[in-house]
């Protein structure tokens, strides 16, 4: 199966961190700026979500629609408080989004990426997130060209976390916390999004159901090309097999 999508609606998963450390430097703030430049490049039939979450579960504030005004009103009233947990609020999403009305999805999560809260560990994460389909765009609300020595362990392997995810879904992690990183990191993601080939095949049947790692060729390639990193099921088909 080979189809290619232009122009396609996407039904967007917001997942938005209200924890306390959101209120520091006016990571709340960038966050809600990104969420507005995603909303002013919506195209007809997308649709939005809206997840909040800090200390608990990630809670549903606006069910998808396509009214980007109770985004923006919700968005209003959202208060940060508590500590993050954002690997137990991510590893909800890709069940949750499958609620938007459209084949093309996509996560966005919005956080400074640092997790101190959550009961799922760091290494179950990416491990329930494999085989996802939905793809995971992580914005991180920090400044990319601080030095790495201005951050903890704990926070830069959260990042390199959220990297990972986002390469396990096909998705990918932007940096940014002033209007020209943010503007730019929506506009790689609307890229991405809106022109996408879909290619599929079925697998064989034959050997364990297990995670397969995938990987895609291309002759002459010139822009770069993001896929999932792979699938849940039987062997795929191998035109090298021989047969008897």
């Amino acid at each position: 199966m080979f189809e290619k999508s232009q122009n396609a609606p996407v039904s967007f998963t917001i997942l938005l961190d209200a924890s306390g450390s959101m209120a520091l430097a006016g990571k709340m703030d960038a966050a809600r700026a990104a969420i507005g430049a995603l909303l002013a490049h919506r195209r007809p039939g997308d649709d939005f979500a809206l997840f909040v979450f800090a200390e608990s579960a990630a809670l549903e504030v606006v069910p998808f629609t396509e009214n980007p005004k109770a985004i923006t009103d919700a968005l209003a009233q959202v208060t940060p408080y508590g500590k993050t947990a954002f690997f137990d609020a991510l590893s909800t999403m890709p069940e949750r989004s499958q609620l938007g009305k459209n084949p093309s999805r996509a996560i966005v999560l919005l956080s400074d990426g640092i997790d101190n809260a959550s009961k799922l560990a760091r290494a179950d994460l990416a491990a329930l997130l494999q085989g996802e389909s939905v793809p995971i765009y992580p914005l991180g609300i920090r400044d990319p060209r601080e030095q790495q020595g201005h951050h903890s362990k704990e926070e830069l392997s959260d990042l390199d976390l959220l990297d990972a995810v986002a390469s396990l879904t096909g998705g990918k992690l932007y940096l940014g916390n002033q209007p020209q990183q943010i503007a730019m990191a929506v506009a790689g993601l609307e890229k991405d999004l809106r022109a996408q080939y879909l290619i599929g095949f079925a697998p064989t049947g034959q050997g364990g159901v297990k995670y397969r790692h995938i990987s895609l060729q291309l002759a002459n390639r010139v822009h770069g090309v993001r896929v999932r990193a792979g699938y849940f099921g039987t062997e795929p088909p191998n035109r090298e097999r021989k047969k008897g």
